[in-house]
């Protein structure tokens, strides 16, 4: 008869075999059995598909990873702990010293500082272009050039650049592109259809959509995708199991979510651009928008972002961002709760004068993600914030 410590430690432990769930499990565990020593040799001689260690790879998170790479249809998927976290693995594990990453420089702020700040101590050059420029060969690589990344629509001026124009120069000249696909989601937006190499996400944003998650994700195809999980193993950027199963719960209602911001963010666009109060509203979906045909000809839906300019600076749009009730104040977006941020204070925070000017980001801009809410009540709390 064993003693009590080991029967509460070994009875029952493990899973049942002989259930079949119907929704994933959660695989909360740190470490996986084996058999023999030999089955651990095949394991590491990758003749086995068992799994070792959680921050190897795990059921719950390889699951959501297979349903992300669907999603966006590639061939393969990396959960990690962040969107910063997919960003810096990503570069780390295409890139070594001498060589040059080209950067849009409209771009989020974490991307740009770690890109312009971080990556240079490694000996990775870092060059900033123009959106109006990325399509243009002779701005956009040199001969150090192996890695182009950008974002479309831009955090956070919304302005599109043509996807299917970089990643054919990029492809004709054997460097990686990489596209932050955070804002439209790959129900709007599909950039491996396009001929882009990688697409990133932030799945703290639309992808989980509740505001609960943090993680990232870099979908793409096999042969690019495994250096990044095998620098993800040794830099530790794991994505948690509890996490991984409330990013795959979420994305099961991510197409009727993102139809429902579509419509409201649309909506709301409109209204605001018929009222004088407001200098200028981006969105791409209006056809005011400098790049709306380059938005409808790779769009599907146009997204729930919407900048908005005040007159005033940034007391006019200080203002603004503290008289609104419904709409909360809060960095982050892709929720189903509509947010508001002012970009100089949150995701440009940091950047220089020039840095904003390049990036087209004034004093003036709200930032709004709007969220699924009755949208008449949404322009109510908006109208009343103009006063």
């Amino acid at each position: 008869m064993k003693g009590p410590s080991t029967n509460v430690i070994h009875e029952a432990e493990g899973g049942f075999r002989r259930a079949d769930p119907l929704t994933l499990p959660i695989y909360e565990t740190t470490t996986f059995l084996f058999e023999s020593a030999e089955e651990v040799r095949a394991y590491n001689e990758g003749r086995s598909d068992k799994f070792l260690y959680s921050r190897y790879g795990n059921p719950t998170v390889t699951a959501v990873e297979a349903t992300l790479a669907a999603l966006e249809h590639a061939e393969a998927a990396v959960l990690l702990g962040s969107g910063m976290a997919a960003t810096a693995t990503t570069l780390f594990a295409l890139l070594k010293a001498g060589d040059e990453v080209v950067c849009s420089s409209a771009i989020y702020g974490g991307t740009l500082h770690l890109i312009a700040e971080l990556l240079p101590r490694f000996g990775v050059a870092a060059r900033f272009v123009r959106p109006e420029d990325l399509t243009r060969a002779s701005a956009l690589l040199g001969p150090r050039t192996r890695l182009v990344w950008f974002e479309s629509p831009i955090n956070p001026t919304l302005r599109c650049v043509d996807i299917a124009a970089i990643a054919a120069l990029c492809r004709e000249a054997g460097v990686v592109s990489v596209v932050d696909n955070t804002f439209a989601s790959p129900i709007n937006q599909q950039p491996i259809a396009l001929g882009v190499d990688l697409v990133m996400h932030s799945a703290t944003k639309y992808l989980n959509g509740h505001s609960d998650v943090t993680a990232g994700v870099m979908a793409g195809p096999a042969a690019l995708v495994a250096p990044i999980a095998g620098a993800r193993k040794m830099l530790g950027g794991v994505l948690d199991p509890q996490a991984a199963y409330a990013l795959g719960r979420g994305l099961k209602t991510l197409a009727v979510r993102i139809a429902r911001h579509n419509e409201n963010a649309m909506a709301v666009a409109r209204w605001l651009e018929g009222d004088a109060r407001v200098a200028r509203v981006l969105y791409p979906g209006l056809a005011s928008h400098p790049d709306h045909e380059v938005a409808r000809a790779q769009m599907s839906g146009f997204g729930g972002m919407v900048c908005v300019e005040l007159d005033g600076g940034l007391p006019r749009a200080a203002r603004f961002f503290d008289r609104l009730q419904l709409v909360r104040r809060a960095a982050s977006l892709g929720g189903v709760e509509s947010l508001c941020s002012l970009p100089v204070l949150t995701s440009q925070w940091g950047h220089s004068e020039e840095q904003l000017r390049e990036a087209g980001v004034t004093a003036g801009m709200a930032r709004l993600s709007v969220g699924l809410e009755d949208v008449e009540d949404l322009i109510a709390d908006l109208d009343q914030a103009l006063e």
